[in-house]
Formats: structure tokens, sequence, C-alpha cells
């Protein structure tokens, strides 16, 4: 590939990168309910629990069209539209909304929700449950309020090694949707090392988006020298993206947007590697390339890689089945 300098710079795309189907799914229900209106309490707004996707430009554009964010139903007005993140939320919070009498709008992933669902199933079996995932994050809060029984967090390898729990107990696994599968698999083999009586879904519940551009990554990282993953710095699916790239060997850094462009130090690197995270939305990815091109010519190409055509539809609730 042509070096940098006057000849500018290679960029290239990761296939795919940004939106998934359960962020489309999820901004898109929010939009319609905006546009659905909820004056019969006497205020338009429409309330989300917790940022709907972790990406700001997306909560500040859904701002700008009248949505108001917060995280907890004690913000929000009785009778008033509420929406449920595409994180899932814990039956507890459900319940509250329940015995509000709060209009709900459940915009879960429905692969975080299908994790529910395997929880609750390998509870109901009499299994304890362990949970891989990252103690905070708003996807493992809700899947936590929803397993009934014990549920042990597991976050590492070490964690896992560190389990005090009989060698007999008889144990299933879930995931977090947006972890790195490498790590994933990594804790799996600790746990069924330690527990014999171990069962759970290998990584399928990490999803397909997730793992479709944790494999494009690392492609990218193949032939990049440095790779920027555009996206918010609390979303996890970005964080695993830009840690996937480092454990390639390249140089990585997250991006939230054309601001944070200048501030990156190309060194003497000659071909640049671009991707996003699911939440990342398209705009966001132009203007950063728009940054770019201001920087050093580019001559910019696509990686071959996986088209995703996944749909899920919207509630019924929005008119749509």
């Amino acid at each position: 590939m042509a070096g940098r300098g006057e000849n500018g710079l290679d960029l290239v795309l990761a296939q795919p990168r940004g939106f998934c189907a359960g962020v489309v799914r999820a901004v898109d229900i929010v939009e319609r309910a905006l546009a659905q209106g909820d004056r019969a309490v006497g205020d338009p707004a429409v309330y989300v629990r917790h940022e709907i996707v972790h990406n700001g430009r997306v909560v500040a554009d859904l701002k700008a069209k009248g949505a108001r964010f917060v995280e907890s139903l004690d913000e929000v007005p009785d009778g008033a539209t509420t929406i449920f993140s595409a994180h899932g939320v814990s039956r507890a919070v459900e319940a509250e909304a329940a015995r509000r009498g709060l209009p709900v709008i459940d915009a879960t992933c429905p692969l975080v929700a299908k994790v529910h669902k395997q929880g609750q199933l390998y509870a109901a079996q009499g299994r304890t449950v362990i949970l891989i995932g990252h103690a905070g994050h708003a996807e493992v809060e809700g899947t936590l309020g929803r397993i009934d029984g014990a549920v042990h967090l597991v976050g590492s390898a070490a964690e896992a090694e560190s389990l005090d729990l009989p060698a007999d107990t008889k144990l299933a696994y879930v995931t977090q949707t947006t972890l790195s599968v490498d790590d994933t698999r990594a804790i799996i083999a600790v746990l069924a090392r330690r527990f014999p009586d171990l069962v759970g879904p290998e990584t399928k519940d990490i999803c397909y988006a997730t793992q479709n551009r944790q494999a494009a990554v690392r492609a990218l990282a193949e032939i990049a020298d440095v790779i920027l993953v555009v996206g918010a710095r609390n979303s996890s699916n970005c964080n695993r993206l830009r840690e996937i790239a480092a454990e390639a060997g390249r140089p990585s850094h997250l991006v939230e947007g054309e601001e944070d462009v200048d501030r990156i130090d190309f060194g003497a690197a000659r071909t640049l590697g671009l991707t996003a995270g699911a939440s990342t939305p398209e705009v966001v990815i132009a203007e950063v390339i728009a940054a770019l091109q201001r920087r050093t010519p580019l001559r910019i190409s696509t990686l071959p890689g996986v088209i995703e055509s996944v749909n899920f539809p919207l509630p019924s609730s929005l008119g749509h089945t």
C-alpha cells in the first residue's frame, strides 16, 4: 500500500461495523414513541430509563426530539410513557413500573431477553447460575435481577478460579452479550475444569453482532498499522473492539467523534483501520472519516466481511407485529 505524506494514507473500513439490529430497534422505538406523543397526561415527553444505547450522540439526538433520559423511575411523572433501554431491566424495575401504572415500552434487545430466559430456565432446573459479565454494566444489573436464586457474577478467569463453591455444585452459566469472545471462552474453560457439572450455551449468548464485529477487527489488525474504534467510552462493545486490536499488537484508539481525530499520533503508519461498535451511528463514523480527510488525503476501501440482514420486530404497541 502507498505511503503517507503527500500521498496520504490508506483507510480500510471493517465489515461489519456500527449499528446492529438490536440498536436499530431500540432507537426506532424511541423515535416512534415520540411521534405518537403522550399528551393524555399533559406531558408530551417520552421517558427513557438509562441511555437507550451507550452512545452520547444517539442520546443527544433523541433528547433534541423530546426524549428525557432518567436513571430512576422516581424521575418519571405518573402516567408518562416509559421506555426500558436495550440493556434490559430487573424484575424489580418492571414491577415498580407496573405498580405505578406507567405505560411501558420495552426496548430490551431480543438477544438480551434470550439470556434472561436462559438464566431463568437454568435456575428452575435447580442449578446455581454464573453470569459472566462486567460488574455495574446496565445489562448485567438487569440480568442479575431477572434470575431467581443464587447468581454469581464472574468477570475474569481469575475470578472463576477463586469462585468459592463446592466442586460438585450443579452450575450453569449465561453471559453478557457484549463480551470478548476469547476472554469468555477462557472463563468458561476455568469453570468447566473446576466444576464438572457445568452446563451452558458455549459462547452462543454473546450476540452475533458482537462476534461479527470482533472477527472483523481481528481481520483489520492483520493489515492496518493503527486502528481507530469509533464509539463511546462507556460502550462495552466498543472497548472490547479496542482491546482486541491492541491484543493483536496494533496501536488502537477509541474515538468518540471528529474532535478526537487531531489528538491521535499516527506515527509512521501507512494504513489506518477503522471500525465502530454496535451502538455507534453511521453519521459519527462519516464525521470521523471527514476529519481524517481534512488531515491527510485518504484512499478508502472496505474489507470483505459478513453482511448482516437481521431485523427485530417492533413492539405491537407501536403498531407493528
